[in-house]
């Protein structure tokens, strides 16, 4: 194919990637010569790999795709270069190759070698390195010999696909071309995305029903349907928690069904977008749609399904947090909410129970009686604003609160430190600017009731049975 025919397919095909397709154009062609060295960089999901592969299919380019994730270490990735080169060259020229001269490559210079022999003699030749910025073992210094691979070997052109640009560090030549894949704005992924759409109706209506309702008008339909719900969808919740295409698709799949829900039962027509919208806001304000899971909501498990109960989801907050954060967690928030005064009567352990007669004041013994007899029922404590705590309080507590003690790998400063950047426990004062671990620095928490009850409940611990006053 010619190089116009080749960017008019590609661009028909890959919206949105004209530049990029004609800056592939440019570069490599059959009959002039290419860079032996080049960058292709952008974040996932913008069509790297994709555009490299169709247009170096298309010009007739014999190539050979790696993908570095799949390698553990860097002998797996030059075994696998080699193989790799050793089946396109056989696609490309119809041909068998005698592999055993090539079992084996343990370093860069049997690479090199291997290459150079199977090339020798044959025309241009391309080794796309598909995200080599994951690979596990060989660091910088590995980027920089691939990248000689194309002065020692003439007719090999490399091209290396990262996340982000290579750095000037690792570069062994100033002159290194760079074609960048930005991400896809809104514009570019409503119109990449409303080119396959699903259908509203999996089953089509039926023909006595619906007479004049034909197969024409249903992808007219599918089509004005599913644009108008990709952007409520962007603007909802893929603007918010992600902007790749691929995580967007996804996302936007798992809600249409449940969207189209009343179209299909017939309680609204497939343009009544505007209603649609007001009686399904529920689906775009959940978050859902943008959790992944390995069990998908709604299944139970082979035993439940044996004895015949199913396991119902408790509506809530759903925790996974360490065994001692999470116990942390509830210490400071009993700190923050409970006097200095009453944590000897709720946390010690060893008392002489003829000198400690002191009772935990219950909500009843909170109220008092003015002059008139009438009773004022004070603020339950959870209620209110949390006050500052010192970390020596926090420990106390938290020690208490176990009954096996702390081990000596809990490193509690370092506890203490991550859920201040996480806004859990917000430093106070005068200091709260300064090192989180500050000698002297005060801390309140930054969530509420409902949080830790549900943090409590999940290691088996009541708060508000320590909770000065109790809960309502």
């Amino acid at each position: 194919m010619l190089p116009d025919e080749i960017i008019a397919q590609l661009t028909g095909e890959f919206v949105c990637r004209e530049q990029q397709i004609q800056h592939l154009a440019a570069l490599y062609t059959a009959h002039l010569p290419s860079p032996p060295f080049a960058n292709v960089h952008g974040l996932t999901a913008t069509g790297k790999s994709s555009v490299l592969r169709a247009y170096f299919h298309l010009a007739q380019l014999p190539y050979a795709l790696i993908n570095v994730r799949e390698c553990i270490t860097t002998r797996h990735l030059l075994e696998r270069i080699v193989a790799a080169s050793l089946d396109a060259l056989e696609e490309a020229h119809d041909e068998q190759i005698d592999r055993r001269p090539y079992a084996r490559t343990e370093n860069l210079s049997a690479l090199c070698v291997n290459l150079q022999k199977m090339l020798e003699g044959r025309g241009k030749f391309v080794l796309v390195l598909d995200a080599i910025d994951k690979l596990r073992e060989g660091g910088g210094t590995l980027v920089a010999a691939l990248g000689r691979l194309g002065e020692a070997i003439p007719n090999l052109a490399l091209v290396l696909t990262t996340t982000l640009s290579i750095a000037p560090s690792l570069r062994h030549s100033s002159s290194i071309p760079y074609i960048a894949f930005p991400p896809y704005t809104r514009p570019q992924l409503l119109a990449i995305l409303s080119k396959t759409p699903p259908k509203v109706f999996l089953t089509a209506p039926s023909a006595e029903t619906f007479p004049d309702y034909t197969p024409d008008l249903a992808a007219e339909d599918d089509v004005w349907l599913w644009s108008r719900f990709l952007g409520a969808v962007y603007d909802s919740l893929s603007k918010h928690t992600g902007r790749d295409l691929v995580s967007f698709h996804s996302t936007a799949l798992r809600l249409w069904s449940k969207f189209v829900e009343p179209v299909v039962k017939g309680e609204f027509g497939t343009r009544d977008f505007s209603r649609l919208m007001v009686n399904r806001r529920h689906l775009f304000q959940g978050e859902e749609a943008v959790l992944d899971r390995i069990i998908k909501s709604g299944q139970t498990s082979n035993a439940n399904a044996e004895s015949g109960a199913a396991k119902r989801t408790v509506p809530g907050i759903v925790q996974s947090l360490p065994f001692y954060t999470t116990h942390l967690l509830i210490a400071a928030y009993l700190a923050s909410y409970n006097p200095a005064r009453t944590d000897v009567t709720y946390f010690m352990k060893h008392t002489d129970k003829r000198k400690n007669k002191r009772r935990a004041p219950s909500a009843a013994s909170l109220s008092t009686t003015s002059k008139g007899g009438v009773k004022h029922r004070r603020i339950s404590r959870h209620l209110l604003t949390p006050s500052p705590f010192s970390l020596d309080r926090l420990f106390a507590i938290f020690k208490a609160l176990l009954v096996d003690g702390v081990p000596q790998s809990a490193d509690l400063y370092t506890s203490v430190a991550t859920l201040t950047s996480l806004k859990l426990l917000v430093r106070t004062g005068l200091g709260g600017a300064s090192d989180a671990l500050e000698p002297g620095g005060r801390w309140r928490v930054g969530f509420g009731w409902e949080f830790v009850r549900g943090l409590g409940r999940s290691v088996g611990v009541e708060v508000g049975e320590y909770l000065v006053g109790g809960v309502d």
